[in-house]
C-alpha cells in the first residue's frame, strides 16, 4: 500500500500513531473462526500496531425493530489498535476485510458473516457522509461497551464520557 493511500486521499498524513477502536461482530457461519481471522487481518494492516482484542461475548441480534430472539445470535468483540492510517483509509481496510469474509450489504442491521465498525479514532469527531466517529450508537450498545471495557478499563468515547459510566447508565445502575 502506498503511503498516500495509507493516509487517505485528502487526509493529512499521520506522523504518530492514533488509538482506534473497532467493534467486531458475526452471526452467520463459523463466527469464532471469522472473528479470529479478522483479528489476524487487523494485525497485518500496514502502519498499525498494538492490536488488543477483548474476549468475545454472545448477544441477541438487534434489528431496526429491536432485539430479535429468533435471529442467529451474534458473537461480538472489540479491538483496540494504534495506527498511522487515516480514518478513511482504516475504514476502507475494514470494509475490505468484511468483503473477504463474505459480507454483503443488503439490509441495514441484517444478519452478516462479519461486521467491523470503526467506533473511535483518537479524540477526533468526524461527521461526514462516508464516516462518522465516534460511532453514533456505540454508547447505546452493551455489545460494544462490555467488550471494550474488557480490553481497556479506562476507555472513553469522545463527547460521551467514560465507557464504564455509559454502561452503568445504559443498564440503569446507580453509580
Amino acid at each position: 500500500m502506498s503511503v498516500r493511500l495509507a493516509h487517505g486521499i485528502g487526509d493529512a498524513p499521520r506522523t504518530s500513531p492514533v488509538a482506534a477502536v473497532v467493534a467486531l461482530g458475526a452471526n452467520l457461519g463459523e463466527r469464532a473462526e471469522t472473528l479470529d481471522a479478522a483479528v489476524t487481518e487487523l494485525r497485518a494492516l500496514p502502519l498499525t500496531e498494538d492490536v488488543r482484542v477483548s474476549a468475545p461475548i454472545e448477544t441477541v441480534a438487534v434489528t431496526l425493530q429491536g432485539e430479535d430472539d429468533d435471529a442467529p445470535r451474534y458473537l461480538n468483540a472489540v479491538a483496540t489498535l494504534r495506527t498511522r492510517l487515516a480514518p478513511t483509509a482504516l475504514l476502507a481496510a475494514l470494509h475490505r476485510i468484511e468483503a473477504r469474509h463474505g459480507r454483503v450489504r443488503r439490509e441495514r442491521w441484517g444478519d452478516r458473516t462479519l461486521d467491523l465498525d470503526l467506533i473511535a479514532y483518537g479524540d477526533e469527531v468526524i461527521d461526514r457522509d462516508d464516516l462518522v466517529v465516534p460511532h453514533p450508537r456505540a454508547h447505546e450498545r452493551d455489545f460494544v461497551l462490555v467488550p471494550w471495557l474488557d480490553v481497556d478499563p479506562d476507555a472513553e468515547i469522545p463527547g460521551r464520557g467514560r465507557v464504564d459510566d455509559l454502561l452503568r447508565d445504559l443498564r440503569g445502575e446507580a453509580t
